[in-house]
């Protein structure tokens, strides 16, 4: 208990320390610096902003009302990380649900680990952090890795070295941004799995991709189900319908005036090298004697 109220007290301390003017700490170098970055320190919530480099845009009410009464029986047990960014003001680097969760239960103060990073540090610290360590949904580390990409230059090998991931795992991660946003968005809300991402990706045509998520959604199918249906897609699809051929306009016209003849459907059937054969049906004898009287007439 006693250390407790030690680590409590020396981090009140540095909070005094903070709010005064004279010992405005704005890089490592600066005196007191050291008593701040890295050490724990209490915090005034309305003095912390949200992150704007947040990767996690929705947060579940029931699981922050669960936290928020952690806190309030145990306290925040894992500090926050933000940066400063002018006096008296700090910006969430990581811990947006403990400081969503402490507000919500009216707390004042939080514990939180102070560092002093330009953008793209606080940038890479609050997306690395994330993806390590909240249970975000596959296209929100996803959009994260795209981030780190784009906004940071980042190479898949650099970011496997930061976050501690196989290259090709940050591969199938980015590869969902190419799925549909229909996909994406059911992906984001729970009603499907990486796995059936994974799957889905196979489908380049974007109708096509569309109607199995909806055949996913309907029939409840398992990854497994859904990777055997894109399967079953992909060798329907491979099969080879035969070229049909252009009938020569001789023949066209010819077969009417066959048909109008004979009074029958006649079928003409002509091979690439001009040979063919006519094919004139009958339905009884009387029919066949009246073809063979047209026939012996046209001589």
């Amino acid at each position: 208990m006693a250390k407790a109220t030690k680590k409590q007290a020396l981090g009140r301390g540095l909070s005094a320390l903070l709010k005064d003017p004279a010992n405005d700490i704005n890089s490592a170098e600066d005196k007191n610096a050291d008593k701040v970055v890295g050490n724990i320190v209490e915090l005034d919530l309305e003095d912390i902003d949200v992150n704007p480099f947040q990767p996690r845009t929705s947060f579940n009410e029931e699981t922050l009302r669960e936290l928020a009464s952690s806190i309030k029986e145990l306290g925040v047990i894992q500090p926050i990380t933000v940066r400063k960014i002018s006096f008296g003001k700090y910006q969430l680097v990581s811990g947006e649900r403990r400081y969503r969760a402490s507000k919500l239960i009216g707390n004042k103060t939080v514990p939180a680990y102070i560092r002093i990073a330009n953008d793209n540090e606080s940038l890479t610290m609050a997306l690395v952090e994330n993806i390590q360590r909240q249970d975000l949904d596959p296209i929100e580390i996803a959009l994260s890795y795209q981030r780190l990409i784009d906004e940071i230059n980042l190479t898949q090998e650099q970011m496997s070295d930061r976050v501690g991931k196989n290259r090709s795992t940050i591969t199938n991660y980015l590869r969902l941004l190419k799925l549909d946003p229909i996909v994406q968005t059911g992906m984001r809300d729970g009603f499907l799995s990486m796995g059936h991402g994974r799957a889905l990706i196979n489908i380049e045509n974007t109708g096509d991709q569309l109607d199995i998520y909806e055949k996913i959604l309907q029939e409840k199918l398992s990854v497994r189900q859904t990777e055997a249906l894109v399967k079953n897609y992909h060798a329907t699809a491979n099969i080879e319908t035969p070229a049909k051929e252009e009938t020569p306009k001789f023949i066209k016209k010819g077969t009417k005036d066959f048909a109008e003849y004979f009074g029958a459907k006649v079928d003409i059937k002509v091979s690439k090298n001009g040979r063919g054969k006519i094919t004139i049906p009958f339905s009884s004898e009387e029919d066949f004697s009246r073809l063979q009287k047209l026939i012996k007439g046209a001589k």
